[in-house]
């Protein structure tokens, strides 16, 4: 135990025994952990052991093991890197911060493992659609005229960009007032019948793709007559959105205070009132996620719209009536065939559902994001802007008035205050 010159009290932990002075320092096998930063001594750690971890795989890969494969070397060497980075940690901080820096090394290494696995598919695909990219007909054209042997230069995916955009929107059409629904019945109506609902939408969730394109198959063509289009498709992609619209607005909307209910069922609101003017601008954000979750399920689907919509290589602006190709059936019938040019189609294809998808993601968190108090707040702000300026102008027009009737003739200056200036 220290000794200071100031007042020292004993503070027994189940670590241990720490000494804390009233100037707020500690002595003791336990210390402060800095929460910001990066100190040199852990990055040191890191480095060391992944150096370590490299070095003694190959050694064992080349003396002790038969890994022949990548995979393997990487798997021995993250098990190495943990187990002696464990070791290094634990030559000068307690069993608490080992355990601590190894949840942290963990968890960053998961994150960073993600974030490589996006980035070499992102960029895989880009580099294996390179060549097709660059040419503009690749936009505005369909394959009508173009066959499997003509170059980039001829044909195009406009009509797989049409027959995606126009059977997501009739597919959003369909899910997004159902699922809003059927989530607001779970939350706001519990009973057995919602249990009996909740527990169909969670099985729903493991439904395979093609079980739903048969369904609309021999449900709407078969025995309705309804001719393969792209309506059809659109209600088998609504099927698969269907449950993750359901499950995550449910979530979203259970998450709202009860107390926000109450008090306006405490001001004479009604079941009604309350739900579209205090449970849906709440949970307003929330709700954009789950249409996005929602959106992304279905608009990578492939076997469903092969089944009931078909296959054409012309544009078909008409969901009713005719085939009509989305971006994955397109994908799909580009890679698998043998030609290098229809290749490079598939993965500018794959390229381009993957930007369409990143833009309507960002248009549905711009719109998502605007809640009541961020919409007030940019309200009250551009009022006091307005004010501000305002006022600039009235105490330049009070000077200038001042300035004539005194008859010195003196020009007034501008406005000292912009409209970006005022805070």
């Amino acid at each position: 135990m220290s000794t200071t010159t100031s007042t020292t009290s004993s503070v027994t932990t189940s670590t241990g025994t720490t000494s804390t002075t009233s100037t707020g320092t500690t002595s003791g096998p336990e210390t402060r952990r800095q929460l910001r930063g990066i100190r040199l001594g852990d990055l040191l750690d890191v480095v060391g052991a992944a150096v370590a971890a490299f070095a003694l795989t190959g050694l064992l890969a080349s003396q002790v093991l038969p890994i022949n494969h990548p995979m393997g070397f990487g798997a021995v060497g993250v098990a190495l890197f943990v187990l002696l980075y464990a070791l290094l940690v634990g030559l000068t901080e307690s069993s608490v911060m080992v355990r601590d820096r190894l949840v942290a090394v963990v968890v960053h290494g998961l994150a960073g493992a993600v974030i490589l696995v996006l980035a070499f598919v992102v960029v895989f695909t880009v580099a294996r659609g390179a060549s097709a990219l660059p040419h503009l007909n690749f936009f505005t054209d369909d394959m009508a005229q173009a066959g499997p042997l003509d170059p980039l230069d001829r044909g195009g995916i406009w009509h797989a960009i049409v027959g995606t955009l126009l059977q997501i929107a009739i597919a959003l059409v369909i899910t997004v007032p159902l699922g809003l629904l059927t989530a607001l019945f779970l939350s706001e109506m519990p009973g057995r019948l919602a249990r009996l609902v909740r527990t169909v939408v969670e099985a729903m969730t493991a439904l395979p793709s093609i079980v739903a394109g048969l369904f609309v198959y021999a449900t709407l063509i078969l025995a309705l007559g309804v001719p393969k289009s792209g309506v059809a498709a659109a209600t088998a992609i609504s099927i698969m959105m269907l449950p993750i619209m359901v499950r995550s607005s449910d979530v979203v909307l259970r998450l709202v205070p009860g107390t926000l209910k109450e008090a306006s069922y405490a001001l004479g609101a009604g079941q009604l009132r309350t739900v579209t003017h205090v449970v849906l601008p709440t949970a307003r954000s929330g709700l954009t996620t789950a249409v996005i979750l929602a959106t992304a399920r279905g608009i990578g689907e492939t076997s469903p719209v092969l089944l009931t919509s078909g296959f054409t290589a012309a544009l078909n602006a008409d969901p009713t009536q005719g085939p009509m190709v989305s971006l994955p059936l397109a994908i799909f019938q580009f890679v698998k065939s043998p030609e290098p040019t229809m290749v490079a189609r598939g993965f500018g294809t794959a390229a381009v559902l993957m930007l369409l998808v990143l833009l309507l993601f960002v248009v549905a968190r711009v719109v998502g994001g605007r809640t009541p108090l961020t919409v007030d707040a940019q309200r009250r702000r551009r009022e006091q802007r307005r004010a501000a300026l305002a006022a600039a102008w009235r105490s330049e027009l009070q000077r200038t008035r001042a300035l004539l009737r005194r008859g010195r003739g003196q020009r007034p200056s501008p406005v000292p205050v912009a409209l970006e200036e005022i805070p």
